[in-house]
């Protein structure tokens, strides 16, 4: 029997019509939570996601609020920042409290409450909202914030990719001139199928026939970061930095005599998981963009004591070229073994 147009026209949207609501830490967004809000936005036509933080969680609750607003930029994201208690023995009131701070920030009540733990029964009750359990036994897509932060580069294919960058692995490999350190960074992220961040200060000078100013510097600084940073959403575990800030002070200091305050404080408070100090030991190559063959050894000596004052995880690279080569997959190796699980 077939339905006229009329009654395919008239056909109802099969969503409900009500509001649903998902709760959540977020801890850190992954693939289970992207299905479960999925999931509700496909069971009724409007759905708010709240995130619940408080201060002394380990990865900061606006992070993880704005990560939430990037994967649904068109969904209402709310963020509950209010200190209560997380489990119902913490506290006689713990229902009541919920209630009351879930309902201050809400814009209207919830007719659906949407979870994949058995505490969405309980909060409907609260909220005077209907149950609608998804993947209560989690066999859909069997991960947990738990697990990612345990191990967040065995469970790499969970993670969204505006949450990647948080805690992708950053090696970084500094030196003297001429020591191979572009080559031996290209050859990493070759190696790691991942992706490299070039030196942005080659691009810039070359640009000007080889001419560096102090007022270059501030550009210089700016583009590395930027690279880093847009890099870090395409890297694959682990992304290979040539060069940092570290290494853009110590050269201001060469050509100038002085470095912005605000580029010897960004290369402070910015850290990376190995460095890659490349060794001399190897032919100097004339370049116009290198100036001082004579400072090598006294540039490897100052990216180690500075280093070493940071109390950064460093590794010596020297040896011929395929020698630099195997030491530094042995330590990116080693590293990845040891922060793993740190964040």
């Amino acid at each position: 029997m077939y339905s006229s147009p009329l009654e395919e026209r008239e056909a109802p949207d099969p969503r409900g019509t009500g509001m649903g609501m998902v709760l959540g830490k977020f801890m850190p967004p992954h693939r289970g939570h992207r299905f479960l809000i999925d999931f509700a936005r496909h069971y009724t036509r409007e759905v708010m996601v709240v995130v619940g933080s408080l201060a002394r969680e380990p990865i900061p609750g606006d992070l993880r609020f704005r990560w939430v607003q990037q994967m649904f930029p068109e969904l209402t994201v709310l963020h509950l920042t209010d200190e209560i208690p997380q489990q119902p023995f913490e506290h006689p009131d713990f229902w009541d409290i919920w209630r009351s701070s879930l309902l201050r920030i809400l814009p209207c009540r919830p007719d659906y409450v949407f979870a994949s733990e058995i505490y969405g029964l309980r909060l409907a009750e609260e909220l005077k909202a209907e149950f609608v359990a998804v993947d209560i036994r989690r066999e859909i897509l069997p991960v947990s914030g738990t697990m990612i932060r345990e191990d967040p580069l065995q469970y790499w294919d969970y993670l969204p990719v505006c949450v990647r960058p948080y805690f992708v692995r950053r090696v970084c490999i500094v030196g003297p001139e001429s020591t191979g350190k572009s080559t031996l960074a290209r050859r990493l992220a070759a190696h790691y199928g991942t992706v490299c961040v070039p030196e942005y200060a080659r691009g810039l000078i070359d640009l000007q026939d080889g001419r560096c100013e102090a007022e270059d510097f501030h550009r210089i600084a700016r583009g590395q970061l930027a690279a880093e940073d847009a890099l870090a959403g395409q890297a694959n575990r682990v992304l290979i930095c040539d060069t940092d800030l570290m290494t853009t002070t110590l050269w201001a200091e060469i050509f100038t005599g002085q470095c912005p305050g605000w580029i010897r404080r960004v290369a402070r408070e910015r850290s990376y998981d190995l460095y890659l100090v490349t060794d001399t030991g190897v032919p100097y190559i004339k370049d116009p963009q290198r100036h001082h063959p004579e400072r090598r050894e006294w540039f490897r000596e100052r990216c180690l004591a500075e280093l070493a004052a940071r109390g950064s995880h460093f590794q010596l690279i020297g040896g011929d070229w395929e020698n630099r080569f195997l030491l530094a997959c042995q330590a990116v190796d080693a590293m990845l073994a040891r922060v793993s699980g740190r964040r």
